[in-house]
């Protein structure tokens, strides 16, 4: 007979993404990222070491929630594949057209390594972008990863690391906002006004009115 997990195995897988999430948010927090930058060579290899850390340690919480694995509540199965496709095919979308205004390099933190004056943002020229995908919405790769993790079968364990991912996703986003707020000032508040954050809901009603 198959066993199933118990209310405590949920707790704990809910309690270890927490702790990878809080983790994960710590190394780039303002604060953190202020003391890093009075170290030139700590700012050099901040980005990177933050990624290797993050991977690493994502590793054993993604084998407990495999471990977890129960037969599923909820499969993408009949007509419901074709709204699974549409999930995963408007994520490799606003990933691809991220990478247009994003610099993957400095995403990884492989630009860093060359220049200890290196941007902070992922933006190639540290400029505040506005044209493209960010033009409809302010955090392509975050709203990407939210449609990725829910276009799987459900069960237990993924229910967890989907609502608790999806929070992170949403913090993450916001706290980001901060670091832009104080770089940009007013020019990010004017664009924040008019770009929703992770679904395109104002540039649609733009477009609606448009026709109307």
């Amino acid at each position: 007979m198959a066993s199933f997990p118990g209310h405590t195995h949920y707790l704990l897988l809910a309690i270890v993404w927490l702790v990878w999430c809080g983790l994960h948010s710590a190394l780039i927090a303002p604060g953190m990222l202020a003391h890093v930058r009075r170290r030139a060579q700590a700012a050099r290899y901040h980005r990177l070491l933050y990624n290797m850390i993050a991977v690493i340690t994502l590793v054993p919480v993604v084998l407990l929630s495999f471990r977890l694995q129960t037969a599923p509540f909820w499969r993408w199965h009949g007509l419901a594949r074709i709204g699974q496709v549409g999930l995963l095919l408007t994520a490799l979308y606003l990933f691809v057209t991220g990478t247009r205004n994003y610099d993957l390099w400095q995403f990884l933190g492989i630009r860093n390594l060359q220049a200890d004056d290196a941007c902070q943002l992922i933006s190639a020229d540290c400029r505040l972008e506005k044209t493209g995908i960010l033009g409809i919405i302010r955090h392509p790769w975050y709203a990407g990863g939210i449609l990725i993790i829910w276009a799987r079968d459900l069960d237990g364990s993924a229910l967890i690391t989907n609502v608790i991912l999806t929070a992170y996703f949403i913090i993450g986003a916001r706290l980001e906002e901060r670091k832009l707020l104080l770089q940009f000032g007013d020019a990010y508040r004017a664009y924040r006004q008019n770009v929703s954050m992770l679904f395109p809901f104002k540039w649609l009603r733009t477009k609606l009115l448009r026709r109307s």
